[in-house]
């Protein structure tokens, strides 16, 4: 908290009282925020001490955790050593979903069979099950905002306690970072450019660009709605390591996942400006960088129409450049891991919605998973790891190429056997083998027109094959399209 200024001294912290935790249990504690006027200061496993008081509001209602441990306090009264009175009141309704009810977390310890605050597993997957379907689907049930949906009513919870005093906002890691000095890690308020994203008027327009935009699955969509709905202001700048300077303030760098967010847009003109990969030979046009001004750029990305007469840059170069991004963009697809969503995805959407007018905008974005060897994790630390040179010495490119494909499509992680990728060899081998035979028989085969039943019912199911096979290509689903081809071949 000294680091974010939070501390009526950053330096010093004055200590007013020692108390050990376990004379508080039993604690009767009255809350401004409570449905209950009074309530009972009780043991939980799960909390963390090391974070502010390590006393945290119960909510059993909607927290999983929150009612396993009530349910083991009951049973359990005299091994934690409390009164049983004291864990005897019963979860109060404080919002309601239409999946669960009005009490989510009893509903989902007794869907998911959880016995106590000790099965672990199943409680991480039941919070999170319950924490997005009330957030997202939810509707409070008492207090200043009730019937309002959750996902609006929680922020306005939030600034009604900071307002009253009875909180204050702080920032923390999402998990224990350490560094390479083996320092546990803070989150320190430093000098520092954000990108204001959630704007209301930005963030209208990057919600249209997602709205027309093909993401190829519902689940990739959900993810973008979600991530622009929790996006916010952004730290957009670091001070030390590799990247482009901030053009404005040169001590900083662009941050890693905020650059690079429109570089797809350079492509389209990039060979007409240096012929090295590094961009120290001029390209064909013979264009200088200092001759690139923010007005010749505007005019190229075509967000002016006037070429600007005191431009350094000749009209007719800044033409060709200008026509070669209009060919190209916009793009057709973009594609990445799925874990840049919330972040990387979710900013060229909104950068490209600031930037460009709407018939460049992005038509399609694709998220995948990760990918899994033989069903589980890939590690270089077990083995089970496999390069994709290596995967193309091992199976040659066509099988490697039908393996990937038939791993899977969707945002799941995807899994790679290489026992499919030894089977399409010999299958491979197999066409082969019956194309040469064809080949050697053809002078013997009947030709002319297909005038049997036979020979209509045969070339409609190759024909439905071909449809199907680009139906599933233009949506970006290999795996369905391999599926119809290995059965248009077998039917063949």
């Amino acid at each position: 908290m000294a680091y974010q200024s939070l501390l009526a001294t950053d330096d010093k912290v004055e200590q007013l009282a020692e108390v050990v935790g376990k004379d508080l249990i039993g604690t009767k504690l009255r809350s401004e925020m409570a449905v209950h006027s009074e309530f009972y200061l009780l043991p939980m496993d799960g909390v963390l001490a090391t974070k502010g008081t390590g006393v945290v509001t119960s909510v059993p209602s909607d927290s999983p955790d929150d009612y396993a441990t009530l349910m083991d306090l009951r049973k359990k009264a005299e091994f934690y050593g409390i009164d049983p009175a004291w864990a005897a009141l019963d979860p109060v309704a404080v919002l309601s979903t239409p999946t669960y009810g009005e009490l989510t977390a009893p509903a989902l310890v007794k869907q998911l069979k959880i016995q106590s605050p000790k099965d672990v597993k199943q409680l991480a997957e039941a919070k999170e099950i319950a924490y997005r379907e009330g957030f997202y689907n939810g509707t409070m049930l008492v207090g200043k905002y009730k019937g309002e949906a959750v996902e609006t009513a929680k922020k306005k919870v939030q600034d009604d306690i900071v307002e009253a005093g009875w909180a204050f906002k702080y920032s923390e890691p999402e998990g224990m970072v350490m560094s390479r000095s083996a320092d546990e890690c803070v989150v320190a308020l430093c000098d520092q450019w954000y990108m204001a994203y959630g704007e209301p008027t930005w963030r209208a327009k990057a919600e249209k660009l997602l709205a027309s935009m093909n993401t190829y699955s519902s689940d990739t969509r959900n993810a973008f709605e979600g991530s622009l709905n929790w996006l916010r202001e952004w730290a957009c700048s670091r001070s030390y390591g590799l990247g482009s300077k901030m053009p404005w303030d040169k001590q900083f760098l662009v941050e890693s996942l905020s650059d690079s967010t429109i570089y797809m847009a350079y492509y389209t003109i990039a060979h007409l400006l240096h012929s090295d990969i590094f961009g120290h030979e001029q390209g064909p046009l013979g264009v200088a960088a200092d001759q690139m001004t923010d007005e010749v750029w505007d005019y190229i990305f075509c967000r002016t129409d006037t070429f600007p007469t005191s431009a350094p840059l000749s009209q007719d170069k800044a033409d060709a450049l200008r026509r070669e991004f209009a060919y190209f963009y916009p793009m057709d697809m973009r594609t990445s891991g799925k874990d840049l969503i919330p972040n990387h995805l979710s900013f060229c959407i909104y950068v490209h919605a600031a930037l460009f007018p709407e018939r460049f905008w992005p038509r399609s974005m694709r998220a995948n998973g990760h990918l899994l060897l033989n069903g589980k994790k890939m590690s270089k630390s077990t083995g089970n790891s496999l390069t994709l040179s290596d995967s193309i010495k091992k199976f040659g490119a066509d099988a490697s190429r039908i393996a990937i494909a038939d791993a899977g499509d969707g945002i799941e992680d995807a899994n790679f056997e290489e026992y499919a990728a030894n089977a399409t060899i010999l299958r491979l081998k197999t066409l082969i083998d019956w194309c040469e035979e064809v080949m050697a028989e053809r002078s013997s085969m009947r030709s002319g027109e297909a005038t049997s039943f036979y020979d209509r019912v045969f070339e409609t199911e190759m024909n439905l094959a071909i449809v199907k096979t680009k139906e599933a290509y233009v949506a970006a689903a290999y795996k369905t399209a391999v599926k119809v081809r290995s059965r248009s071949l077998r039917a063949h």
